[in-house]
């Protein structure tokens, strides 16, 4: 479960055994929201938000900072999967302690 992330206490991660489409998951305590980055002849063209099944959604402030989180990265969360799940490469995680906009 590589951990791409930490931004004000959200954790943004990849579960190991994923599948497409590219998406990636942000937990915060025992709630969790996913985004699928939608991506049409190499370029991303859509980011969908939804809850998980079986676990409550990130409350509003959590979900705020996802979505600031993954539209401001979404091209490098793209290069993470292909690195983690198309290579096979290790991820680095990232530790973001400033607002991103």
């Amino acid at each position: 479960m590589p951990k791409l992330y930490e931004y004000f206490g959200l954790i943004i991660l990849f579960y190991a055994n994923e599948h497409e489409p590219v998406h990636v998951h942000g937990k915060s305590q025992d709630r969790e929201s996913r985004a699928e980055i939608i991506v049409v002849n190499g370029e991303i063209t859509e980011i969908r938000y939804s809850d998980v099944a079986g676990r409550a959604p990130l409350g509003t402030a959590d979900m705020r900072h996802f979505e600031e989180l993954v539209s401001s990265r979404a091209a490098d969360i793209v290069s993470k999967w292909i690195d983690f799940f198309v290579l096979h490469k290790p991820v680095k995680s990232e530790r973001i302690t400033r607002r991103l906009k």
